[in-house]
């Protein structure tokens, strides 16, 4: 491993804090595409790993997602958004040339992490089970749709598709609408995220026992593990849920709401706070009323709460109403777009629009008082690295 983050070299293009990510020196080779893997590899290297993504001849498919695509470079959004802080090499691994480039890559590595569906590696002689013979210190990633096991193992998946099957879409949307896909991709997302948990987790076992192990995630487990509350609910009450819209199944007021400034959300968690709710409307006497009195009566009677509040807050101004609720600790906020919250001052404050060399991306939320996340590569060109691998450098002294 390369030096620890109290030696190692100072980032050119600080996020934030001082020089040396957490991860300095931690190497990962990097075999996923599309989003989920990509995702937790980019969290890894922005806090200092350094990442080889190995691409197949035909490069990362989300490439050529878009538009819109980024005129430096030519690569999509997509791909743009999730592949900061990497260096990029092309191998075909179904030739024995790139395999051995490969294997000479994983002996200097910490962890490797792939999603091709279940036994595609081992049909390359490049599994698990054969490499932590080799390299028993290895950290094994895999993303799979479903696993390799049980009535859907070795099937492929996709973020939308487990959305459906997990239930997610189900309490998604409104009455009317009926189940809905969300917005974001956030099966892909959870994904990665749960993945870079087990990555750490695994190294810091190794710590330990000196061994590296497999880590098998999947798109299926991770979308269940999303379902909190409706799923706790349901093991307990028996009581299918169904989508709710902007409402939550377990308390009350909890919804969007326009006013003359436009809409705002309100979500309230304890009576505590719906009395300084009911005063900062004006209508400390809601708090009083026996219909609304605590979150279960509130709860019972939400359609009533609802239209009641929602009549109040009609004239109103919703940002002034939402900045003294919050003031006050009661959860409250406009709701924005995308351009708007992103143009917000505190996005700024904390750095969560990453601007350099004429790249633009979401920063990282992980923020520590020593250690810092930094821009060293920009999103790699495909096999912008080859030369260092045609030259036997395989992991950079950064």
């Amino acid at each position: 491993m390369a030096p620890d983050s109290a030696t190692a070299q100072e980032p050119d293009r600080p996020m934030r804090g001082i020089a040396g990510g957490c991860l300095a020196g931690v190497r990962v080779v990097d075999l996923s595409r599309v989003l989920a893997g990509p995702y937790g590899t980019m969290i890894l290297a922005d806090h200092g790993a350094d990442v080889i993504k190995i691409e197949p001849p035909g490069g990362d498919e989300t490439r050529r997602w878009g538009p819109p695509f980024d005129t430096r470079s030519g690569g999509s959004s997509y791909f743009v958004g999730i592949n900061r802080n990497k260096r990029a090499i092309t191998l075909n691994l179904k030739e024995e040339p790139d395999k051995a480039k490969l294997l000479t890559l994983i002996e200097g590595a910490d962890v490797l992490i792939e999603n091709f569906k279940p036994g595609t590696m081992d049909g390359w002689g490049l599994g698990y089970e054969t490499l932590s013979e080799r390299f028993p210190g290895l950290i094994y990633c895999r993303i799979s749709g479903f696993g390799d096991d049980g009535p859907y193992g070795g099937l492929s998946g996709y973020d939308a598709i487990l959305q459906a099957m997990s239930g997610l879409m189900s309490i998604n949307g409104t009455p009317e609408s009926g189940p809905t896909k969300m917005g974001s991709p956030i099966v892909d997302l959870s994904t990665g995220l749960y993945s870079v948990i087990g990555i750490l987790m695994a190294m810091l076992e190794r710590t330990r026992s000196g061994r590296g192990q497999f880590i098998d995630m999947t798109l299926y487990d991770c979308a269940l593990a999303m379902l909190h509350p409706q799923a706790a609910n349901y093991l307990m009450s028996g009581k299918v849920p169904g989508p709710l819209g902007n409402t939550h199944p377990n308390l009350a007021p909890c919804d969007k709401y326009t006013t003359a400034t436009g809409e705002i959300f309100v979500a309230i968690g304890n009576d505590g706070q719906f009395r300084k709710f009911a005063k900062a409307i004006g209508c400390p006497e809601m708090a009083d009323d026996p219909l609304f009195a605590g979150n279960s009566e509130r709860v019972a009677n939400k359609q009533a709460l609802f239209d009641y509040v929602q009549e109040i807050l009609k004239d109103r101004d919703g940002g002034a109403i939402c900045m003294e609720l919050l003031k006050q600790s009661v959860p409250a906020g406009p709701v924005q777009t995308i351009d708007t919250s992103l143009a917000d001052g505190h996005t700024a404050a904390r750095d969560m629009v990453l601007e350099a060399d004429g790249y633009r991306g979401i920063g990282t939320p992980i923020k520590f008082s020593r250690s810092q996340s930094s821009l060293r590569h920009l999103p790699p060109s495909q096999s912008q690295s080859q030369d260092d691998l045609e030259n036997s450098k395989l992991w950079s002294d950064e």
